[in-house]
């Protein structure tokens, strides 16, 4: 690797076997092929960049079977054998920080966690770590050997190179599928992904922080409880006991729904039609029974009406089926959503009612063209059984899966409140919009993580002890159902993968906790950490049909606010940085950004912590405060009076909407 003082970091010079693949983990499909047959040519050159000449003729042939049969080259060749997962910190090579992105890379593509690890895709269907094998061996070959006055630049899983920095400057700064916004659609970005030039991040997968469905549990658990509270009438102090809840999906993210109604005491049924995602939950503990029968699910469902003991089950079948029977037996059903990979609909991530999973694989790779037509045929059904429900009752929320436009964009135009166009948003609300919005954004709450590096259970049982101890239960009802969650998240089995926890906190908590951290590291009581954070927070994303579905000043569809918390991150130094294009929408629909601290007790540290993460939340509120959001005013004006010595938050001015509104009307009919 070295030559003097000169770097240089290449591929191993021997050439890999063959790949082997175990038939018990999930396979991506074929994601189509709309490449020329010129730009079949340059995308095979483009994997080709990677590796020697001399393998070239060799190599050729087997890039181009990958892309005509997987519709991309992943250089299955080059992934190392075995299992990769996130080992302890000391196992891997490199300075501290190196080591802790590492983990984190590993964990990703972990058998245990990754949706379809052979394919790099970590969650969300399409949700990669980078492109292809031979990028991921270039990039831990890269962070083995940085020093702490370099930071390596990643554009689209490709690791562009080290380059000279600073020790308070970041060590990775990573990118994902910015494309241009003429070429911004997924029609395009499927060609540029086939081409080998764009990597589909989604959030956490192409920012290397993602924590298993755990790391989705706690933000599902305060929407079921608030949307009791909104919907329902349950007082604060209730839980869901005998309320059921119905949605679909069981995979990475959809996953977290059957964990989260059970710690919130309710019933849930979810559907999933495909039998290893169902199995990989029941397998985890995460869902509790499993019927294809619904006769007999529901009553189950019944049994736990009465007995008021939680339970969630697992529907093998289609959402639209489950729904359809709830509607024809007139069952009461009180919550509704859906969390199919609507972002990725014409990919496989919905299939249609009347395909089996299996069935709509083959259509899908066989004529792509009417397995869309199916889709859109369903997704117009599935509309309508919803709208039928919720005119007897049910509520229904749309959980920034890109469901509702997904039924817009299949022809279904009455799902959008004006019936012409989505500019005035739906007809039922995003989860954003009427829940974590208000009550967690506004006021700087979002889903702060950690990861114990050592992957030592005592390193995870002392942080969770430093966190309750940090969020004050009297504080308000936000950190009362918080104090409940990390206080009974261990014995709710929550882990799978790396040592982590996922845990909603404010600017203030985040900066605690990451400081008390610190200090115990820094004393020798605890291993290093990485802290971060999901991108789906009150700053990191801008996304009108998610997390910034409750801005209506017109800005929610500007993505000003992604970009700078990315560039202020960078600025003030976290270890890794990642802005990225699309996240659960899918791309042309948001802009996301996310970040990480390896925390090894060094007192620099401390500095990087305290104004990082008031940024990384401030900056967020303080934009949602612009838009006249009342909570985010109030936190807002809070956190000048406290830093006025620091820095100022610009405050809109009091507005009389009525006397606006009047002026305007009158001067129109004029």
């Amino acid at each position: 690797m070295f030559q003097g003082k000169r770097f240089e970091v290449k591929l191993d010079k021997e050439f890999p076997p063959d790949p082997v693949f175990d038939s018990q983990y999930r396979r991506a499909p074929h994601r189509g092929l709309n490449l020329t047959p010129s730009e079949i040519a340059l995308a095979v050159k483009n994997a080709l960049r990677y590796v020697p000449s001399e393998w070239h003729s060799r190599l050729a042939l087997e890039f181009l079977e990958e892309l005509l049969t997987r519709g991309r080259i992943y250089a299955y060749r080059f992934r190392p054998s075995g299992r990769i997962w996130g080992r302890p910190i000391d196992e891997y090579k490199g300075i501290t920080p190196a080591r802790g992105i590492q983990v984190m890379i590993d964990n990703n593509l972990d058998f245990e966690v990754a949706l379809y690890p052979y394919e790099l895709v970590t969650y969300g269907e399409s949700g990669q770590v980078c492109q292809n094998w031979m990028q991921y061996r270039l990039i831990k070959k890269y962070l083995e050997v940085m020093t702490e006055e370099q930071t390596l630049v990643v554009q689209s899983g490709h690791p562009l190179g080290l380059f000279p920095s600073r020790k308070e400057a970041p060590r990775v700064i990573s990118t994902n599928g910015m494309v241009i916004g003429k070429w911004d659609n997924p029609e395009e970005f499927q060609r540029l992904t086939a081409l080998g030039v764009a990597n589909y991040g989604q959030m956490t997968a192409g920012g290397w922080m993602y924590i298993g469905p755990q790391g989705i549990v706690h933000g599902t658990y305060i929407t079921l409880l608030n949307a009791g509270r909104k919907y329902l009438g349950i007082p604060s102090d209730k839980d869901l006991q005998g309320v059921l809840f119905i949605s679909s999906g069981l995979g990475g993210m959809s996953g977290a729904q059957p964990k989260a109604v059970e710690i919130a005491k309710g019933i849930g049924v979810f559907a999933e039609v495909d039998y290893s995602r169902i199995e990989t939950r029941l397998k985890q503990g995460w869902v509790k029974k499993v019927s294809s029968n619904l006769d007999e699910i529901f009553q189950w469902v019944e049994e736990h009406r009465k007995t008021k003991e939680p339970i969630s089950i697992a529907y093998y079948g289609n959402i639209v089926d489950l729904l359809e029977y709830v509607d024809n037996h007139n069952i009461k059903a009180e919550l509704l959503s859906d969390q199919t990979s609507c972002h990725a609909v014409y990919e496989g991530g919905y299939t249609p009612v009347g395909l089996t999973f299996e069935e709509g694989r083959a259509l899908l790779s066989s004529n792509p063209t009417e397995f869309r037509k199916y889709v859109d045929v369903s997704l117009k059904q599935h509309f309508q059984v919803i709208k039928r429900l919720c005119d007897k009752g049910a509520k229904f929320w749309d959980y920034g899966n890109s469901f509702m436009a997904s039924v817009f964009e299949a022809g279904e135009h009455s799902i959008a409140r004006n019936g012409i166009n989505t500019s005035d948003g739906f007809i039922f609300p995003s989860y954003v919009e009427d829940i974590m919005g208000p009550l967690c954004f506004d006021f700087g709450y979002g889903p702060y993580r950690w990861v114990c590096l050592s992957r030592k259970d005592s390193d995870l049982h002392l942080t969770d002890q430093v966190a309750a101890e940090i969020i004050d239960p009297n504080r308000n009802t936000m950190d009362k159902d918080n104090h409940y969650w990390i206080t009974h998240a261990e014995e709710n089995n929550l882990v799978v993968g790396t040592k982590a926890r996922i845990l909603y906190a404010d600017e203030e908590e985040r900066i605690r906790i990451a400081l008390s951290f610190n200090q115990l590291i820094r004393e020798g009581k605890l291993g290093p950490v990485m802290i971060g954070r999901d991108h789906h927070d009150t700053g990191g994303t801008d996304s009108p049909f998610r997390e910034t579905a409750n801005i209506k000043d017109g800005s929610n569809r500007m993505a000003d606010m992604a970009a700078h918390c990315f560039a202020g991150n960078a600025a003030r130094g976290l270890t890794m940085v990642v802005l990225s294009n699309g996240g659960g929408v899918g791309v042309g629909k948001a802009f996301n950004s996310g970040n990480g601290i390896v925390l090894d007790g060094s007192e620099y540290l401390d500095n990087i912590i305290k104004s990082g993460l008031s940024w990384d939340v401030m900056g967020g509120v303080g934009r949602r405060n612009w838009a006249r959001n009342e909570n985010a005013m109030n936190t807002v004006k809070n956190w000048n009076e406290a830093h006025s010595a620091e820095g100022h938050i610009t405050m809109p001015e009091n507005i009389d909407d009525e006397m606006v509104n009047e002026i305007v009307q009158t001067r129109l009919q004029k």
